[in-house]
């Protein structure tokens, strides 16, 4: 699974999208808001492709944000020890999102793999291709 966020602006018009491959079977999803940031967008990709999946399952999972991956793999544990609170005290910034990718991660096994961004990656273009497709879509007024 390859996901990405994007935002016209920020905040402003965003998108997110999931590329998804198993075998010979593709899956895309793509959405969007119509005020958001480019975090919130990036979680959404994430959550919305492991909730796609129907049952428990080992996902490779491609991100180009460090915000998704650090805060799943390394920040986490003592948000939730700290009662959704950062290191200096402060309330986790979307804490709602932060507790459905949680809930989602923990119905599978996921392996983080973070990719560099517009790099060529081809499962990261093709997911960043979608999240701009729900940014187009939002402004059409088809979301």
């Amino acid at each position: 699974m390859w996901t990405d966020g994007a935002c016209k602006g920020n905040p402003g018009v965003g998108g997110w999208g999931a590329w998804m491959r198993s075998g010979p079977h593709e899956r895309e999803l793509f959405g969007g808001e119509e005020l958001t940031t480019n975090n919130r967008m990036e979680l959404t990709a994430v959550i919305e492709g492991l909730r796609a999946l129907k049952r428990p399952s080992a996902v490779r999972l491609h991100v180009d944000s460090t915000y998704v991956m650090n805060g799943l793999t390394k920040w986490l544990a003592g948000w939730k020890r700290n009662g959704w609170r950062t290191g200096d005290k402060k309330p986790v910034k979307n804490q709602e999102l932060w507790q459905a990718l949680d809930a989602e991660v923990a119905r599978h096994h996921v392996t983080w793999v973070w990719v560099k961004g517009h790099a060529g990656d081809p499962g990261n273009e093709r997911a960043d291709g979608l999240a701009n497709k729900g940014v187009d879509a939002v402004r059409a007024g088809a979301l």
